[in-house]
């Protein structure tokens, strides 16, 4: 049957229902349990009033079943002419679809397979449905339409709702261990007045009564140090971000990052943070340190390794991190690499080293230190070599999931790296000097630790999906031409 005939046919169907004296569209709903609640050590006879999406119709001469599921589980119903009635009866053959919502109540029974069933002697409509369920319950196997209509996706795909599920308890793992070591969780704007805490192209908008601009945030970080400068020692915010740049499977504008600052702490103490944090999520969620992601083995036992970049930049291209530009994009050609590019940014010349050094990254967690100090404003240089800054990313089945720094406080060495990036950023970047910020730099900011770690990657790798796109409820798309 075509979709706009069973809609039409559903549409009559509601008629019908309320040609009988039925609401399809309550507005109130009698006491019941969940699901699960009621399988709980199931005794013959024990009544039971559960709510729920029928996901099954079966019809035997004058009984129907049906298989209801809420959230937290599915049970059987068992409808009989006898007990319900005639008028009921034909309705439940009739007018009742898979799809519907409704609730039923009546004494608990296991059938002669050990199914707990509900011999259903009362029901609700809750809401009708106009639209069958999608694949005839087979699960939807377009991977665009299942990013596209998620419900249709939480709906048939159980392995989906398991994902979702991982989700919420890695971010409750992350706030009981950072509550538990004493950070204050914050909030912190979405809207800024300068785009900056980060690289990255921002989302502009405009505030109408105040007549200005505004960035959605690229991230927290100048707001949530401004706090260490008031005396909050330690916080944290899991907070969203926005960044107007390319799409991929580990990228999207609109993500999810863990960031947090503690005062009197440095890159090396976030290292342990870091460490100790994301093994005591994998164990929360998963029990175990070692899970599989996509065919690779990751084993979270400390310690972790560290690799060098400006080592390594040293060894393969003869590269100093005090190299200009255009002497590392010659120094890079003269390996084979970065051919045929004329001009690059620092920044640029060093994510294409970045990406000739991906097979460095193991599967295995590893802090890869010893960045450029002119690619890190917001970090501070290591005293035996100013040219190079305390700051590490972590890498785990090589995917960039944490980046942190021991955080610059000199308000005027800030000032200074501000105006070098100033002068360095492309003509249409919209970048200006946070004036705000280094006010608050000069009141004192005590030295500190500072860690930003992705939440959407960290739950790919714990829910070995392929693709941010499958860990975050309604990713942004492309418009559709219909």
């Amino acid at each position: 049957m075509e979709l706009r005939e069973i809609i039409e046919q559903r549409k009559k169907k509601i008629s019908s229902l309320e040609t009988r004296g039925i609401n399809p569209y309550p507005n109130q709903v009698p006491g019941h349990t969940t699901i699960s609640q009621a399988l709980e050590g199931v005794t013959e006879g024990r009544p039971a009033s559960v709510c729920g999406r029928i996901i099954a119709k079966r019809l035997h001469g004058k009984v129907v079943f049906l298989d209801l599921r809420d959230s937290s589980a599915k049970i059987q119903l068992y409808i009989k002419k006898d007990i319900v009635g005639e008028e009921a009866f034909t309705l439940f053959q009739e007018d009742l679809d898979i799809a519907d919502i409704v609730q039923a109540e009546g004494p608990l029974f296991m059938t002669h397979s050990g199914e707990p069933t509900i011999k259903v002697e009362r029901w609700l409509v809750l809401a009708k449905a106009l639209r069958p369920l999608p694949e005839k319950w087979h699960g939807l196997k377009d991977v665009e339409l299942r990013y596209r209509q998620r419900y249709l996706d939480l709906i048939a795909n159980e392995e989906v709702r398991k994902t979702f599920a991982l989700r919420s308890k890695v971010t409750k793992a992350i706030r009981s261990f950072l509550d538990n070591r004493g950070f204050l969780e914050v909030e912190t704007p979405m809207m800024h007045p300068i785009a900056g805490g980060a690289a990255g192209r921002p989302f502009k908008t405009h505030h109408n009564e105040y007549n200005m601009d505004l960035y959605l945030r690229i991230a927290p970080e100048l707001y949530l140090k401004r706090l260490l400068v008031a005396g909050m020692d330690k916080v944290y915010e899991i907070n969203r971000s926005f960044r107007n740049e390319g799409v991929s499977t580990k990228h999207n504008p609109e993500f999810t990052m863990l960031e947090l600052y503690c005062a009197y702490s440095d890159y090396e103490e976030m290292m342990r943070l870091t460490e100790e944090l994301i093994f005591n999520a994998a164990k929360e969620v998963l029990g175990s340190s070692s899970f599989t992601y996509q065919s690779k083995t990751v084993d979270l036992i400390s310690p972790w390794q560290k690799i060098s970049f400006a080592k390594l930049v040293k060894e393969r291209f003869d590269i100093e991190p005090e190299d200009s530009p255009a002497d590392m994009l010659k120094k890079l050609q003269n390996r084979g690499a970065a051919l045929g590019l004329a001009k690059l940014s620092r920044s640029q010349v060093v994510k294409v080293i970045e990406d000739i050094l991906e097979e460095e990254r193991n599967t295995n967690p590893t802090f890869v230190t010893d960045y450029f100090t002119n690619l890190c404003p917001l970090a501070k240089a290591r005293i035996d070599n100013p040219h190079v800054s305390e700051r590490f990313e972590l890498y785990i089945a090589g995917m960039e999931i944490a980046n942190a720094y021991t955080e610059l406080n000199d308000p005027l060495e800030q000032r200074r790296r501000f105006q070098a990036e100033l002068q360095e950023s492309d003509a249409d970047e919209e970048k200006s000097l946070d004036e705000d910020y280094i006010l608050a730099l000069e009141h004192g900011m005590p030295p500190a630790g500072g860690l930003g770690i992705g939440i959407d990657r960290l739950v790919m790798l714990l829910a070995d999906q392929p693709s941010i796109r499958d860990v975050i409820l309604f990713p942004l798309l492309r418009p559709t031409s219909e």
